[in-house]
């Protein structure tokens, strides 16, 4: 495993699940941030789907140096340079093309590209990429599908992310090929707009505690 995978292992096994959040204010994000580190999940993906985006993962990587956050929706050369730029410490793309992986080669930032198919998981394992993204899992096939890839390609390990609520998360966790889940229900956006941060500390804390 090559150092920026081992890298991106590490922040991937952190925590059983990593928050994939869209922000749409930048006064949001460190406290957002601070509620799910203190729950205890470190790992924060911030979408690249918003204006504030880019800014609201420097705040992020500056107020809180324990946070490991990255910069997710990434699809072409720009945004990744653009992500290690503001100061991400991973990216996450939905999929991959050639230019994309080469830029990655090119990169200091760990990447964790998407794969829906054998195929797929399988060109990028020639590429180098032992860890996944599986997207969009729930539609794509689910804790079945996963679990019938792991006999084949034994050496990949899927995060997967797409359509995974609270009550999935330990379906895909006991599986030997995931390390980990992403997901969106940490932090829904009733939540983020009341600034209710406890209500996120304890959507977190029970996350972190999903693995069985």
């Amino acid at each position: 495993m090559t150092g920026k995978q081992e890298r991106l292992a590490s922040i991937l096994r952190a925590a059983p699940v990593v928050a994939v959040v869209t922000i749409e204010s930048v006064g949001a994000a460190v406290p957002m941030a601070r509620a799910l580190l203190d729950g205890g999940i470190s790992a924060i993906e911030v979408t690249l789907r918003t204006p504030v985006a880019l800014q609201a993962i420097g705040a992020i990587a500056q107020a809180l140096p324990r946070a490991a956050v990255g910069a997710g929706t990434v699809l072409k050369a720009t945004d990744l340079e653009a992500a290690e730029k503001a100061g991400a410490t991973f990216a996450v793309s939905p999929g991959s093309t050639p230019a994309l992986l080469d830029a990655a080669d090119a990169s200091a930032l760990p990447l964790l590209p998407g794969a829906a198919t054998a195929s797929e998981a399988m060109v990028l394992a020639g590429r180098g990429y032992k860890l996944q993204k599986f997207f969009p899992a729930q539609a794509a096939g689910g804790v079945a599908y996963l679990r019938s890839l792991a006999g084949p390609l034994p050496r990949i390990r899927f995060c997967p992310t797409g359509g995974i609520g609270a009550a999935d998360a330990a379906g895909y966790l006991r599986l030997s090929n995931v390390v980990c889940v992403g997901g969106s229900w940490l932090t829904p956006s009733a939540l983020v707009d009341a600034g209710d941060w406890s209500a996120i500390t304890a959507l977190a804390r029970a996350a972190a505690a999903s693995r069985t």
